[in-house]
């Protein structure tokens, strides 16, 4: 993979290879049906509305199977590691195998952040394309936050600068390979390894709507979202 004097592309990669222990499904969390399609559908309905993308790609466990069964416009590769982060870089890898190069920008997503719309993944690439970092939606922490000893509540920590990471996130895919390489996989997003790189991610104001699925109440959540945006 190397820079190109071109005007850097858009891509987009999502991890879809856990298995999601929390939500309670007796299958990965992200195929479950929600407003009558799998969960990963609706996922990638909202970035093959943006025009500006050249290629999304999913990345999904070894032996998936699920991409053979339901095929999609979507790339699709199998080469899922044991955290996130693995498989992130995994898919930065395969983005270069296809003829994405360093310069180019990638917009990683939660397969499981169904709610997210092309507004806001425009909303992000406006934001952050013509930035020497890269940044993330987030969406600035409205509850009181508290700190837990044992079960119990020790103390409130001041909210006013607490934001809640969201995805897409966006940065430079030659730079992000160099801070996940470089991170490990304990980083649980990848504004995490950039910060890591003594950088600072520009964060993007985005909507509490674009949450992720969860845990088991979510689902519930994510259809009346999802069925109202349908009326």
């Amino acid at each position: 993979m190397s820079s190109s004097n071109n005007k850097p592309r858009l891509f987009a990669l999502v991890p879809c290879a856990g298995a999601g222990s929390r939500a309670g499904t007796q299958g990965p969390k992200q195929y479950e049906r929600i407003a009558g399609q799998p969960m990963v559908w609706h996922t990638l309905a909202a970035f093959s509305a943006v025009a500006r993308i050249t290629k999304v790609l999913v990345v999904v466990a070894p032996g998936d199977g699920f991409f053979e069964r339901n095929p999609s416009a979507a790339a699709v590769a199998s080469c899922g590691g044991a955290t996130r982060a693995a498989s992130v870089l995994n898919g930065l890898r395969e983005l270069g195998r296809v003829g994405a190069v360093e310069d180019d920008w990638v917009l990683v997503h939660d397969a499981a952040r169904c709610l997210v719309t092309p507004a806001l993944i425009d909303k992000l690439i406006d934001a952050c394309v013509h930035d020497e970092v890269g940044g993330l939606l987030a969406h600035p922490l409205a509850d009181t936050l508290k700190l837990e000893q044992a079960g119990r509540s020790v103390a409130t920590l001041d909210r006013r600068d607490k934001w809640l990471a969201q995805t897409p996130q966006m940065f430079r895919i030659g730079q992000l390979m160099q801070a996940l390489a470089r991170a490990g996989g304990e980083v649980t997003d990848e504004a995490g390894a950039i910060e890591a790189l003594g950088l600072q991610p520009l964060l993007v104001a985005a909507e509490a709507q674009n949450f992720k699925v969860t845990y088991p109440n979510d689902f519930a959540l994510a259809e009346a979202v999802l069925r109202s945006r349908q009326r």
